[in-house]
């Protein structure tokens, strides 16, 4: 974590602005102060996603987005009575300010300061074909293609164990073999990886139905095998626990600009013209957050994708939370988004 120095904003500083400081600074909070470093507020990572599930654009200014009203603490009071505060009301980090309500510091958990352990299970699907893919899956799984120095999934679970996960279950298919040879039982990462063979394609849900029963009553991670993300899992998870619902699906923001004058008709007459109209859709990110109970509800060898399985639940009165991603985003499904992700490695990585 940089010095609390470091992630101060103005608060005219935009969304995209924030959302650097926020990554650089690695405090999960930006401070937002005017030009006598008077406190005016904070913003933070969750924030920045209740803006984006709104689609606010990212010049809008961080004034509009931060709570106007944060926790602080003053430089008389205790460490005991700093991390009560920051217990009762479930916060990482409180600022500190003087009677003027200039800032003067910011007190985080120690936790930051440690590596934290996860024992919830991450379930990668690495089963697919990868036929779009084609010549580079004809002798190699998708999962395993390179993308640097190393395969895509080699990539997923590294992160995955910086994040603190170490307990890995990974689906396989085409060229199954290849995958478990490549990766062994996980040891030589430190972790321990466990494989579900689908004798038959299961879909991306299907799967799941594959693991023990009552294997775990932690809420799982479930991720496509073929993403490359900055995604942070930690975050994600926090945001599962904090929503309380059955699942959480993280989604992407996707432009779609109709290349042509879009024209209304109203009684037969041409009521409005809107050239080449840009369309603003979520879409699905191939990431999840499911609770154990939900995977007693899927069949063992039947074929389920996770949009059907969710549609299920959420007709059946579940909630589903969405989980907006602003990081670093790649679904390397053609070999264009191939190409792209190994000229874009620095940044991924």
């Amino acid at each position: 974590m940089k010095e609390w120095t470091e992630i101060l904003l103005n608060p005219l500083d935009t969304i995209e602005v924030t959302i650097r400081v926020l990554h650089s600074g690695g405090a999960r909070i930006a401070l937002v102060v005017d030009e006598n470093r008077k406190l005016l507020g904070t913003v933070t990572d969750g924030d920045i996603r209740r803006a984006l599930i709104e689609h606010t654009s990212m010049e809008c200014i961080v004034k509009k987005v931060m709570n106007d009203s944060p926790l602080t603490a003053s430089l008389s009071d205790s460490s005991e009575v700093i991390m009560s505060k920051m217990k009762s009301m479930n916060v990482l980090h409180i600022p500190l300010v003087n009677e003027k309500h200039v800032l003067v510091g910011l007190k985080t958990l120690q936790h930051m300061l440690d590596k934290k352990k996860y024992e919830n299970p991450v379930f990668l699907m690495a089963g697919g074909f990868g036929t779009r893919l084609l010549p580079l899956t004809e002798k190699k799984p998708k999962p395993l293609l390179n993308v640097g120095s190393r395969p895509i999934l080699e990539t997923i679970i590294s992160q995955f164990i910086d994040a603190g996960f170490y307990n890995f279950y990974i689906s396989t298919h085409y060229k199954a073999e290849m995958i478990r040879d490549h990766f062994g039982d996980g040891s030589d990462w430190g972790v321990n990886i466990k494989y579900l063979h689908e004798d038959s394609p299961l879909g991306t849900a299907g799967a799941l139905g594959l693991l023990p029963d009552n294997f775990t009553k932690l809420p799982i991670i479930m991720m496509n095998g073929d993403l490359l993300t900055k995604v942070d899992f930690e975050h994600l998870l926090d945001f599962h626990h904090e929503q309380g619902n059955i699942a959480t699906m993280c989604i992407r923001e996707y432009d779609f600009q109709v290349p042509y004058g879009v024209v209304s008709i109203k009684n037969q007459y041409v009521s409005s013209i809107e050239e080449k109209p840009v369309h603003r859709f979520f879409v699905n990110a191939g990431i999840y957050v499911l609770d154990s109970k939900l995977i007693n509800k899927i069949d063992r060898n039947s074929y389920l994708d996770m949009p059907n399985f969710f549609e299920t639940q959420i007709k059946n009165g579940d909630n589903i939370s969405a989980f907006p991603i602003h990081e670093y985003w790649l679904d390397i499904g053609r070999i264009e988004e191939y190409e792209r992700a190994n000229k874009e490695i620095r940044d991924i990585s």
